[in-house]
Order: structure tokens, then C-alpha cells, then sequence
């Protein structure tokens, strides 16, 4: 029996591996599970629900197991979504052997506006190894022969870690905006798992032993929430929104208790190229905080009022030359 159309999968302790080879095009997904920190994105974002989350194992407040994900290859369509908006970069998708993400190429998600810079003129050399030693996903490199420091921008999560290091000779443009709250107040005794799980170090333990937040290097991933064994409380409603004249109703959660809760985080407003599809709005619902959904409104608006102007003063020229 051919084993073309349907997908293969490998799942080792480093990276779960699915493949389907077609006629002409092969889809290869990876997901590095040392990067992979149990946001709960992907599985929020999958239209088909084949990403389940596997929660972090804890004792004594501390992290003993990461968190991480497992994958129904039966229900994955390699649409992309997990790939476009996972905030640690753990997930690559090529078509044929060549990076390529399908739900951007039918222009039914966006893509994130982010970006790490170096400014060479900026630096003082002397930090080089600083710099180099202190991103903590190790993306950073010195090149000997040019005499310049080099990103890994594929791996980039940007935590402005290196911004901050290199006193400005880097310049990082996060996707998200939003707000992080720690409430050490609130916190179970002796429990540090947050800081644990953070990938930014947003999170850390200070010299005394102290949970302490670094707000400016969050990059609103939310693990913190997910492993954090204080739990929201959350109730159901309907949302409503329109996408092409057409009304969509989809059934959320709202947090009840934030206020309550030792660590909170808020999507408000994600930077990104223009789309108008119902799969980003959809996505976007469950991903962000309701002020995000009211700006993408906003911005929707915004496009159509751009091109029915557009089309109008089209009309308007072709008028002018007819009198003419």
C-alpha cells in the first residue's frame, strides 16, 4: 500500500517530526520540543484541534518536567497557524525541502511584523562576549571575518535581551504589546516555577532568592500562566464578529479572577502585514485579550475604507479622462 497522503510522525525527547509526502509537494513540520516552553498557542490557534498541550511536572515549586505538546498527525492539515504565531520559535514547516507556510501563501493569516537589528557603528566590541553569553537562546554570534555580531533571526524570539546588553547597538521589534503582573503577594509559598519556564528570563530569581519581573524582556508567551498552580477561573460566552459582511459567532473564555492570580498576561495588540480572513480573526480571539479584537476591527475597517477610496478616485480619473 502507498504511503503517499499520509503522514508520518517521529517523536523523540528532543523534537516531534511530521511528514506527508504527496504527488508533488512534501510537507515536513518540526517541532523542537527544548524550545517549545507550553504557551498553550498552538493548541488555542489549531483549527482542528491536533495540538494538545502536556503540562509541566512540578515538586517543591520548582520545574521538574517541562511542559510541551504532542501532535494527532491523523488531524494536522499543515496549515501553518502554530508555525506563524509560536512566540519561541519552536516550530518550522518546509514544503519540497524549502521553508514555506501555506496558510500566509493564501494570504488567510498574516505575517508578524518582528525584526532584530545590529547597528555596527553602535557597538562598543569590548561586549561582544557579553552580549554572545547572555541571550538566552543562544542566537547571538560574533563573526570573526567580517567583524560584526550576527543573528540567528529564524530563532529569534525577541526578548530584547541583547538590546539592553549591547546598550542599544541592537534594536528588536517585538510582535506582541500587552501587559505582564506579578503578584508575588499571591504566589504559593516556595513556588519559583515560573521563572523555570520563562525563555526571556523576564522571570527570574534575584541574589536574594526573590521572584522578580523584568517587564521590558516579556514577550507575552504566557507560559508563566500555564505553569503557575494558582488557576484562573473562567466562564463561557458567545463573541460575535464579521468578517466579509458575514457574521460569525464563536463560543470564548473569560478569566474571572485575574485580579486573583499570581502572574497575569495580556495580549492587547499584535503588529502585522494587512489580511482580511476569517481564520486570523478566529485565531486572534483565542489568542488575545477582547482590546486586541476591537483594534483588529478597527484596522479591517481601516482597509476597506482604504480601497473603497482607492476605487473611487480610480472612477474619478477615468471620468476626467473621458472629458477629455
Amino acid at each position: 500500500m502507498s504511503a503517499r497522503g499520509l503522514t508520518k510522525k517521529q517523536t523523540t525527547s528532543a523534537e516531534i517530526v511530521l511528514e506527508r509526502p504527496m504527488v508533488t509537494r512534501h510537507y515536513k513540520m518540526v517541532w523542537d520540543l527544548d524550545r517549545c516552553v507550553g504557551c498553550q498557542i498552538g493548541p488555542a490557534v489549531c483549527p482542528k484541534d491536533a495540538v494538545k498541550h502536556i503540562p509541566a511536572e512540578l515538586e517543591g515549586g520548582r520545574m521538574v518536567k517541562r511542559a510541551g505538546v504532542d501532535i494527532d498527525a491523523e488531524a494536522c492539515i499543515f496549515c501553518g497557524m502554530c508555525a506563524v504565531m509560536c512566540p519561541t520559535q519552536a516550530i518550522s514547516m518546509t514544503i519540497n525541502g524549502e521553508p514555506e507556510i501555506p496558510i500566509i501563501d493564501y494570504e488567510a493569516f498574516p505575517k508578524l511584523i518582528e525584526s532584530t537589528v545590529f547597528e555596527r557603528e553602535l557597538f562598543d566590541f569590548g561586549l561582544k562576549d557579553f552580549v554572545v553569553n547572555n541571550c538566552p537562546t543562544h542566537v547571538i554570534s560574533y563573526n570573526a571575518e567580517a567583524d560584526t555580531m550576527e543573528v540567528d533571526d529564524a530563532h529569534c524570539i525577541r526578548c530584547r535581551q541583547c538590546e539592553v546588553a549591547s546598550s542599544g547597538a541592537f534594536q528588536v521589534v517585538q510582535p506582541w504589546e500587552g501587559l505582564v503582573r506579578l503578584q508575588r503577594d499571591k504566589c504559593v509559598e516556595g513556588c519559583l516555577a515560573c521563572a523555570d519556564i520563562c525563555p526571556t528570563r523576564a522571570l527570574h530569581i534575584d541574589d536574594d532568592g526573590e521572584l522578580t519581573l523584568a517587564d521590558y524582556y516579556c514577550i507575552k508567551c504566557g507560559a508563566c500562566m500555564q505553569i503557575c498552580p494558582v488557576k484562573p477561573e473562567v466562564e463561557k460566552y458567545t463573541t460575535t464578529f464579521e468578517v466579509k459582511e458575514i457574521e460569525v459567532k464563536r463560543e470564548r473564555e473569560r478569566v474571572m479572577n485575574a485580579h486573583d492570580l499570581p502572574i497575569w498576561v495580556e495580549r492587547w495588540r499584535v503588529k502585522h502585514s494587512p489580511v482580511d480572513s476569517g481564520a486570523w480573526r478566529a485565531a486572534l480571539l483565542d489568542m488575545a485579550d477582547d482590546k486586541a479584537g476591537a483594534v483588529e476591527i478597527d484596522r479591517t475597517r481601516a482597509l476597506r475604507r482604504r480601497d473603497l477610496l482607492k476605487a473611487l478616485a480610480g472612477g474619478k480619473a477615468m471620468l476626467e479622462r473621458a472629458k477629455h
